[in-house]
């Protein structure tokens, strides 16, 4: 079979075994995959990684101790937890201190005809739920772990900074769930996709509010991302961070302290949301679909995410 290799920020297509499949674990044949902003920074030096990248997914059972999942397409949980520690003991798998993370940390990728993953990280898609957008699930996942962690009243304003990928579903989402979202990005074609969510949107200048927000939402996926959010939020307000960054982020902390702001980090959540919000329709992802491309364009297909303007690109197999 083929597979992706990411090693010392190139991109290359290799021969590979397809993998035995362990008791437990599922055998997955892989129809699309989506490269997120994560697999551009692995590709960039985060985490030093090394090996087959890819976690948002959408395949095909092959084989699985369960019968029920045979010929089932599915989407996965991306964090390999223990099962048996304090954090997973308390539901708090992706938390777990021992984890492997699928295509981010020991464990590799979905973007490889066939890849491993436990049976319990599995979720069905629905009927009718089309592979283009299944393949959202997770990073819908994870701007519905926002909800989880924080309590938005109801037609609260709220700052979503960043026109990406993140940034786009975060603004649907919260907008969705009854926040009054304004997304300052720097792309009208952008934006416009979560307009058609309610979104209240601005093509962002120099000069962004100051202390006006009482909710912001760092999704820039940049350096100096957070602190823009943090000029922006009034004291006693929230920061939620969303951006995955190799290397450091400078940041003042004298009016974090001084303003008494809080700092909320924010990764993965639950799929089970993910999914209903995308069966019914109400979280635009199509129009976030930049290019298609087979799985062994890989290397052509990583260099095209990269450019300025593109939102997803998806690799079938």
């Amino acid at each position: 079979m083929i597979a992706v290799h990411l090693e010392g920020g190139r991109v290359e297509i290799r021969d590979a075994k397809i993998p035995e499949r362990p008791a437990g674990y599922a055998l997955i044949r892989l129809l699309v995959g989506g490269i997120c902003n994560t697999d551009l920074e692995l590709q960039r030096g985060y985490y030093g990684f090394t090996g087959v990248p890819g976690h948002e997914f959408v395949g095909e059972v092959v084989a699985a101790d369960s019968p029920a999942l045979a010929g089932k397409r599915v989407v996965g949980e991306i964090n390999l937890a223990c099962g048996e520690c304090e954090w997973c003991r308390r539901g708090l798998q992706r938390h777990c201190p021992t984890r492997t993370v699928l295509g981010i940390v020991r464990q590799a990728g979905a973007f490889e005809e066939f890849f491993l993953l436990p049976e319990r990280n599995l979720y069905v898609v629905p009927d009718g739920l089309a592979n283009d957008i299944a393949v959202f699930t997770e990073p819908v996942a994870a701007a519905c772990e926002i909800l989880d962690q924080v309590t938005i009243p109801a037609g609260t304003p709220v700052a979503v900074l960043g026109d990406g990928k993140l940034g786009l579903l975060v603004a649907q989402v919260l907008q969705v769930n009854g926040a009054k979202v304004h997304q300052f990005g720097r792309h009208r074609e952008k934006l416009r996709i979560a307009e058609r969510a309610g979104v209240t949107t601005e093509v962002a200048g120099e000069h962004l509010p100051q202390r006006e927000y009482d909710w912001v939402v760092d999704a820039t996926g940049s350096r100096d991302g957070l602190a823009s959010a943090v000029r922006m939020t009034r004291s006693r307000g929230t920061v939620i961070l969303k951006s995955t960054v190799h290397g450091e982020v400078p940041v003042d902390t004298a009016p974090v302290i001084v303003d008494e702001i809080t700092l909320v980090g924010s990764r993965c959540g639950r799929f089970e949301p993910a999914l209903a919000l995308l069966q019914r329709g109400v979280i635009h992802v199509e129009p976030m679909i930049s290019e298609r491309m087979r799985l062994a364009d890989a290397p052509r297909a990583f260099d095209h995410a990269a450019k300025k303007g593109v939102l997803k690109v998806l690799l079938e197999a």
